[in-house]
């Protein structure tokens, strides 16, 4: 059970206290069949305080903490009901939160295993292996599917990818950048009490901070227009989001070693078209062209294209 709650501002009365250093969380398990409705006094008099946690800096930076409670109920007929407060220095408590009422089911699938990762140029792939049973260990194991989560950060929360359950033991994050470092885990999604979607508990986490190593496609569709004294260059915008630019080479020798071609723009061309106006009459102009992203990988050359010029 993950339970979150937001942290007052700090040394300001909004939890009736001042200086808040810690906090105490309580759980009371009760029947399915009790009363939806109980007293503050009945619920400090019945519940057990299952954790206390320091309060640091940060946490009143980030404006909300986090506590993760194993759950031991699943199976039986139980209510579980939580709540917070906030402890100040001198050891004073502020009132109870809200309460949170869950009813723990048995048939939820355990945690998906091996979760990995790929690169290619588009996308980051997760794969990972489904679980085999439930927690209590029956089988099949209860799957509805996936959620996928991502953190810039381990010290920030994570973001649900997906907007419905992945059916698939696998998933393209098509909505990263290059040189960004990233944190994933998964979890399964079974069918609850009442009906109600439940997640597992969570994968293993893993990182990952893209690199660009992954040159354009080569530059297609090269045409060639000539006038007395210019050729004029054409040629299709590369499909890839990264382009930084292209590179237009020359020879007059359709047999040089093209490491020996002349660089028409040593600084990548931002367009798809280019003026070649150092030509003479009567002579043919041979050209080939690369594509270069931002991470400065380089396509390999496109066709060769000839021109004699008028």
């Amino acid at each position: 059970m993950i339970l979150t709650w937001k942290m007052p501002a700090k040394n300001a009365k909004k939890s009736s206290i001042l200086n808040v250093n810690r906090v105490d969380v309580y759980r009371l398990a009760e029947r399915q069949t009790s009363p939806l409705s109980v007293s503050e006094e009945e619920f400090a008099s019945r519940s057990v305080l299952v954790a206390t946690l320091p309060v640091a800096e940060a946490d009143f930076t980030a404006g909300s903490m986090i506590y993760r409670d194993q759950l031991q109920f699943s199976g039986q007929a139980v209510r579980l009901r939580y709540a917070i407060r906030f402890v100040n220095s001198a050891g004073q408590k502020a009132g109870f939160s809200n309460y949170y009422l869950l009813e723990p089911a048995a048939a939820i699938a355990s945690a998906p295993t091996s979760l990995s990762t790929s690169l290619s140029q588009d996308a980051v792939t997760l794969s990972w292996t489904s679980p085999p049973a439930n927690v209590d260990g029956t089988t099949p194991a209860n799957i509805l599917g996936y959620n996928v989560y991502r953190s810039p950060s381990d010290k920030q929360p994570a973001k649900l990818l997906n907007q419905q359950p992945v059916t698939t033991a696998n998933y393209r994050d098509e909505f990263f950048e290059f040189g960004k470092e990233y944190f994933y885990f998964v979890r399964a999604v079974s069918t609850g009490a009442g009906g109600d979607p439940v997640e597992s508990g969570e994968s293993n986490i893993v990182t990952i901070r893209p690199v660009d190593t992954f040159p354009p496609s080569a530059p297609a569709a090269v045409t060639l227009a000539a006038t007395p004294s210019t050729i004029s260059i054409f040629f299709a915008a590369n499909p890839e989001n990264d382009i930084a630019g292209y590179r237009v080479y020359r020879a007059a020798d359709l047999n040089l070693d093209r490491s020996k071609w002349e660089v028409l723009t040593p600084t990548p061309l931002g367009t798809n078209t280019f003026q070649d106006t150092t030509v003479e009459k009567g002579r043919t102009y041979h050209y080939y062209i690369t594509a270069v992203d931002k991470a400065g990988n380089v396509s390999e050359a496109s066709e060769v294209v000839s021109e004699t010029v008028p």
